[in-house]
Parts: C-alpha cells; sequence; structure tokens
C-alpha cells in the first residue's frame, strides 16, 4: 500500500530562493513532485535565478505569481492555483503536501511517503472548531468570519482597527455560507488530491471564496473549514512542527536545535533560519533501511518551547532589565530568592550584625539602606556584583539595587532597617512573599539615651523619627501584606528577646547556630527619664510598649540568661 502513495508538495516561497531551491532538491529527490509558488512582490531576476538552478528537474512545476498579503485571501489563491498547477502537471499524485520556503524535512522524506500510505484516505490538516480554539493571537475567533476585513492589517493597522470597532457598534455580523461550520487550524496541511480536487472543483466555490475573501486571516481556515465538507476521516494535526511565541511569530530554529529536532521524530520542521549552515546539511537525515511509519513524538521540543514562552512572558524571577521591564504588580516575584530585613535590633544590640553572622550561613550586612551608604558586610566600597556603596548611586534606583543584589548572589542576604534609612522600599518589601520581616518598633529611641545632644535637639529627632516609623507602621498593617512578618513593640521584646530571636533565626536559616547568649545589650538607664521628659514637653511617645518593665528588672533578667 506504501508503495501507491504518490506525494506531490506546494511549497510557498518568498525568502531566500538559493533555500528554495536547495528544499525543493530535497523533496524531488525524495521522489515527490512538487509545485512552486513564488510571491509576485519577489523581482523577476531573483525567481530567474531560481529557475535557472532547477531547470534540470522535470519534477518541478512554477505556478501562477500572486501578490502576497499576510492574513489576506491572496495566500489562499497562491494555494489553489499551485495546488491546481500540480494536480493537472501530475494527475496520478495521491496526496499534497503544503509546505514554505522555510520548512525543513527532517526525515527521510521515504518515511512521509510510508507513513502516509499506512492509511491512504486520511486527511492530516488541523480542523478546529472556533468554540474550541484557545491558540489564537489577537481575540478574533467568531470575529474573523462575522466581520468583514478589507484592509490590510499590516500596512493599514489603524483603518483595519477602527473599522472593527465601527462594525462591533454597528452590530454588523455576516453568515456563514450555507453547510459549512467554521474551523481553524495550522495553514501546514497534507490532504488526499481526492479530497483537494473535491475542494477545488467544488460546484459551491465561488460563493465560498467570496465570503472568505473577506475573513480574516483565511489561510488558517478556508481549508481548515472546507475539508468537513468534502472528508471523513481527518487526522485534526498539522504533520509539519510550527511553533509560535505568545505574540503569534513563529520561531526560528537555528544550529543548536539539531539534537532536540532529532529526537522530536517530526517529518517536517518550520521554520529554519537561512544561515542555519549546520542545520541544514544534517536534516533530513540519511535514510538507515526500510521506511519508519513511526509516528512525530514533539513532546519534548513542544514542552521547552512552552517554557521559553513563559518564560518570556513572565521573565525570570527578580529580573528586572532594560528589555524586559515588567509593570508593577505583575512581575514574575518581585525577587528572585527569599531575604530578611531586621529592625531595630542594631538599635538595642550594638554589636548585633557581627553577633548575628556567627550564627547564621547568611550574608549578613548592616544598613543597606543606610544614609551614609549601603553598609555591605565588611564594609568594601563596592559590594556584590561591582554594586555601589555610594547612597546617590543606590537612591536612584533603590528597588534595582535590593533586586539586583538578591539575584546575584548565591546565599540569603540579611541587612538591618531602621527610620533612619531610605523608606522607599517599604511597600516593595512589605508586599515581597519573599521577605522575611522582624520588626521592632521603637528601638530607634534607645541610641538617643546618650547621644549627648542638646534636648531640643533629640525633641527634634525623635518626633521626626517616631513620624516616620508610624507612617511604616500603617503600610505594615495594610491588607496587602504578603511578607512573613514578626512584629513587636520595644516594650514586648525586651521582656522575652531570646524566643523570639530564636523562632525568626530558625525561620530564615534553619540550620543556624544554637543560641547560647544574647549580644551586649544598649544601656537602658535613663529611658523612663527621658520618655517622662519628651512627655512633659509636649510630645507623646509612642511604639514602646505600655508594659515596659523597670530597668533594674530588665537588667536581672538579662544576667539570669547569661
Amino acid at each position: 500500500m506504501t508503495g501507491a502513495v504518490r506525494l506531490g508538495v506546494v511549497l510557498m516561497c518568498h525568502g531566500d530562493m538559493g533555500m528554495v531551491a536547495r528544499l525543493a532538491r530535497i523533496w524531488t529527490d525524495g521522489g515527490a513532485r512538487v509545485a512552486i509558488h513564488v510571491d509576485a512582490k519577489v523581482p523577476a531576476t531573483r525567481v530567474s535565478v531560481l529557475q535557472e538552478a532547477l531547470k534540470d528537474c522535470d519534477r518541478i512545476v512554477f505556478s501562477r505569481r500572486h501578490r502576497c498579503s499576510w492574513g489576506r485571501f491572496s495566500l489562499v489563491r497562491a494555494t489553489q492555483d499551485a495546488a491546481a498547477e500540480l494536480l493537472a502537471r501530475f494527475p496520478d499524485t495521491t496526496h499534497v503536501y503544503l509546505a514554505s520556503g522555510s520548512c525543513l524535512p527532517l526525515r527521510p522524506v521515504a518515511d512521509l511517503v510510508a507513513y502516509l500510505g499506512a492509511d491512504p484516505d486520511r486527511d492530516h490538516i488541523e480542523s478546529v472548531s472556533t468554540h474550541d480554539v484557545g491558540w489564537t493571537v489577537g481575540g478574533l475567533n467568531e470575529e474573523r468570519f462575522t466581520l468583514f476585513f478589507p484592509f490590510d492589517w499590516k500596512k493599514h493597522r489603524w483603518l483595519f482597527d477602527r473599522f472593527v470597532a465601527w462594525q462591533r457598534r454597528r452590530g454588523i455580523r455576516r453568515r456563514m455560507p450555507g453547510g459549512l461550520s467554521p474551523h481553524l487550524g495550522s495553514q501546514w496541511w497534507c490532504l488526499t488530491a481526492r479530497t483537494l480536487r473535491a475542494i477545488l472543483e467544488d460546484p459551491r466555490r465561488a460563493e465560498f471564496d467570496r465570503f472568505f475573501r473577506y475573513a480574516w486571516i483565511p489561510d488558517e481556515s478556508y481549508f481548515q473549514t472546507l475539508v468537513r465538507r468534502h472528508s471523513t476521516r481527518i487526522e485534526s494535526w498539522s504533520l509539519t512542527m510550527a511553533k509560535f511565541d505568545h505574540t503569534g511569530r513563529p520561531y526560528l530554529l537555528y544550529d543548536d536545535h539539531i539534537p532536540m529536532l532529532a529526537e522530536s521524530r517530526c517529518f517536517v520542521a518550520r521554520k529554519v533560519w537561512p544561515g542555519a549552515s549546520r542545520l541544514l546539511s544534517h536534516f533530513p537525515l540519511a535514510a538507515d533501511g526500510p521506511a519508519q511509519v513511526d509516528p512525530p513524538q514533539p513532546a519534548r521540543i513542544s514542552r521547552i518551547i512552552n517554557q521559553t514562552v513563559r518564560r518570556r512572558v513572565l521573565g525570570r524571577p527578580g529580573l528586572y532589565m532594560q528589555s524586559r521591564f515588567p509593570r508593577k504588580d505583575a512581575e514574575n516575584g518581585k525577587t528572585s530568592a527569599p531575604y530578611a530585613v531586621i529592625q531595630g535590633l542594631s538599635d538595642i544590640f550594638p554589636g548585633f550584625e557581627d553577633w548575628l553572622r556567627q550564627h547564621l550561613s547568611c550574608d549578613v550586612h548592616g544598613h543597606l539602606l543606610g544614609p551614609e551608604g549601603a553598609e555591605f558586610a565588611g564594609r568594601p566600597r563596592t559590594g556584590p556584583g561591582a554594586i555601589s556603596s555610594n547612597p546617590q548611586v543606590r537612591d536612584h534606583d533603590p528597588q534595582g539595587f535590593l533586586t539586583s543584589l538578591i539575584r546575584i548572589t548565591n546565599r540569603m542576604q540579611v541587612f538591618q532597617f531602621s527610620p533612619r534609612d531610605n523608606q522607599a522600599l517599604n511597600w516593595f518589601m512589605a508586599t515581597d512573599p519573599n521577605a522575611h520581616m522582624l520588626v521592632v518598633t521603637g528601638a530607634w529611641k534607645l541610641p538617643l539615651l546618650h547621644s549627648g545632644m542638646p534636648f531640643d535637639d533629640v525633641r527634634r529627632i525623635f518626633a521626626q523619627l517616631q513620624r516616620i516609623e508610624l507612617d511604616h507602621l500603617d503600610v505594615l498593617n495594610s491588607v496587602w501584606v504578603r511578607a512573613r512578618l514578626h512584629h513587636h513593640d520595644l516594650g514586648e521584646f525586651l521582656m522575652n528577646p531570646k524566643p523570639i530571636l530564636q523562632d525568626f533565626m530558625l525561620q530564615i536559616d534553619p540550620h543556624s547556630a544554637p543560641m547560647t547568649t544574647l549580644p551586649a545589650m544598649r544601656d537602658l538607664t535613663g529611658l523612663d527619664q527621658m520618655l517622662r521628659r519628651l512627655r512633659n514637653s509636649g510630645l507623646r511617645p509612642r511604639l514602646t510598649g505600655e508594659d515596659l518593665p523597670p530597668i533594674e528588672r530588665l537588667t536581672n533578667e538579662r544576667a539570669a540568661a547569661e
């Protein structure tokens, strides 16, 4: 039965004529007959070169040229004429395969012939009802049939969009010709000569052509719809592997795709870059023994391409770059990895940063958003990834500063924060699921105790920092918070610091070193008196804790803990 298959190929060409000649010979060397349509926009001199290169091959015919435009009926008309020319010149053809000038056979043509011969009456064409299609790009499924599309989408986009909108407002709705149900699918198909002749010689063809002349992208619907009228054995699947990105553009295939294409066992792949010399010389694979009829297995390459599409649309987590800068709250993750923000503890424990570094297998920094500059671990002037510690450079794009630091480092980043720091990232960190935040409000008061500044300066700074922290607290109390937040006021923390700190450290680093002692605490002598004096001066101290224990009790508890 395989020997009864006589394959014809329609090549739709408009690009590299040298590649077209090469592909045409691959088909004819495999025993196929070829009808070539060259877009009328291609200069005659280039066509003459192609005809001269193929003049010795009597299995090739050239069809009448049409000036083709993407999305227009001219592509269907060119296909009709090329197919009719092929069937007229080679009337014993049993199957017609539609391909482009960039469709490369991956397996021997004999394999394709054997595969078709295993079921010679079956038509291979993707044909899906418009009610079930989910892959179209641009929002036109049923409307591509019910509206008029007289304007070229590429040349007259403004008119195209305005005319579509006008028709929608007027409620215009075309009727499908009787007996047809609209279907869509890939424009690359393989039909039996019987089915193709029935479509081309249909008594109502003029009616159908008039209707599809004003449809949207008819090359993806004309044959896909009419095949349902004339064929009873349809394999709704294209034998050409053609993958598209999220904008509907076909993926180009390059030399580094050779292993995946060979593994896919597909018969034909589109779209090959003309400069992929190794790929073009590698395929089609040489025949090895009898023809193989195993079906294509494009699952792996489809999965990889689908992952690529998702990566391109969503971006890599936490990556912001010129070529893809996501909209706010539309990122694929605000940051690329977990990180920890500790607020207040460096005010309570002056040596907290060094102590914490001894207990965590993380990069522990100082105040990365501090006013004097980014305090990287060890205080280098240039941090990981050549990130500058200059505050002006950092504050020009604080979000880029933080996301770049997290993305470029392998270990978890931990840094200190306070109301004295740049507050531009408060919302960003609070709404980031990757952020672990330990916040002790009111701890910024402690460095003011023994600062030696005049009371008026202390009062002014106290009021300023308290106002900043209250604004930050509004952010932390928002319903939009996604960070893993541990919030304590100063009094609550001072009453029981060790369990609070231990729980947080285990959360960010389950393998952290056991905590036996706390770092040395700042001298709290005079805190009650300072707060009383501030209240008496007309300032209301807040965020301290209503049950702040006496200094003597705190000192005793601290000594007992040690």
